[in-house]
């Protein structure tokens, strides 16, 4: 396995980490994404760990707090070989105080996680959405105080904004206040819209990515194909509707290129989707997922090989998508990115 710093952190993380999604899986989203009980999750945990992949990374909201608990049980006795991610800011309940990251939610969410874990502490500790509500220097307090008191090693956010992410951060080093250095993200060959504003900020400022649905939600597994109708039991019936939405043409566009490295490589359509991701900026590592030791061993296989240079072009090509104002008049302009390779691809 192949262990890459977080961001600006001193962290070594795995290339690739794994997502427990799939852990006690309840309700529309998360029951069709699978429901890997304790002894499926030890096994899964145990593969992760003979691999090198021992980053696990979970949510309180996932499964309400479920897929933590299945995790806690699955580490029992080995945390010290573990890294554990976790989230927290996303709506739990009904009641005023049961979403966003107030102080006094922070505190009891962080408390809560670590109860459901059975552990003392968190290695990283993201904010799962922006709280526009809430003073950034009272969040980044909270967090201080946290950390301070060893229950936080490294702390990150999710599905925030750049500017959010940047106010946050000068707020951050002029109070002496924690640094992000995790930004968990959404990237994949069919939703590249990272590399627009996030992805050199990460470079800039020392954010390393933590990348969660890297097969574009299910749709990069090799079962969509331009000549194969989606299969009637595929979780894509039930959760399409919950993820980033994708042009069809586009998609199958991308498949196209992806079924042809396949061919070349001799490897499976999301192994070449995770291997491109593998090689992008500012990756720190990529979350995979599975709900079967078959799913997961295939997912490992994605490292361990490169891309051609030439291979890389035609899966750059087939999923480049202009960028939006005011991004696109300057990626225009040879050697104006900041990133090598370039980032628009």
């Amino acid at each position: 396995m192949e262990y890459r710093s977080l961001g600006s952190s001193g962290l070594k993380v795995p290339a690739l980490s794994f997502g427990t999604g799939t852990f006690a899986g309840s309700g529309p989203l998360f029951g069709a994404w699978g429901r890997t009980d304790v002894a499926e999750a030890r096994r899964l945990v145990d593969i992760c760990l003979e691999s090198g992949v021992n980053l696990f990374d979970s949510a309180d909201v996932y499964s309400e707090g479920a897929s933590e608990e299945v995790l806690g049980a699955a580490i029992k006795g080995r945390r010290g070989e573990i890294l554990i991610s976790t989230k927290a800011g996303l709506p739990t309940g009904e009641g005023a105080n049961d979403r966003g990251t107030s102080r006094s939610r922070l505190i009891q969410v962080v408390d809560d996680a670590l109860r459901r874990l059975g552990t003392d502490y968190i290695d990283i500790f993201q904010l799962h959405a922006f709280d526009a509500s809430t003073p950034i220097e009272e969040v980044l307090g909270t967090l201080d105080t946290l950390v301070t008191a060893g229950k936080l090693r490294y702390v990150g956010v999710s599905n925030f904004s750049g500017w959010q992410i940047m106010k946050s951060l000068a707020i951050a080093d002029r109070h002496n206040l924690p640094r992000y250095v995790a930004n968990q993200v959404y990237y994949s060959l069919i939703g590249r819209d990272y590399e627009w504003d996030l992805m050199p900020l990460g470079a800039d400022q020392g954010l390393g990515a933590l990348v969660w649905s890297p097969l574009g939600w299910g749709r990069l597994t090799g079962k969509v194909r331009r000549d194969r109708p989606l299969p009637e039991l595929s979780r894509l019936h039930d959760t399409a509707d919950f993820g980033p939405p994708v042009d069809n043409e586009h998609l199958l566009k991308v498949i196209d290129a992806l079924g042809e490295v396949a061919e070349e490589t001799e490897k499976t359509i999301p192994q070449v989707a995770l291997n491109w991701l593998l090689r992008r900026p500012t990756v720190s590592s990529v979350i995979i997922g599975a709900r079967n030791e078959e799913q997961l061993r295939q997912n490992l296989g994605a490292i361990g090989w490169s891309l051609t240079d030439q291979q890389i072009e035609k899966l750059d090509k087939a999923s480049l998508k202009e960028a939006p104002y005011p991004h696109f008049p300057y990626r225009r302009q040879e050697g104006f990115a900041l990133l090598d390779p370039p980032l628009a691809g």
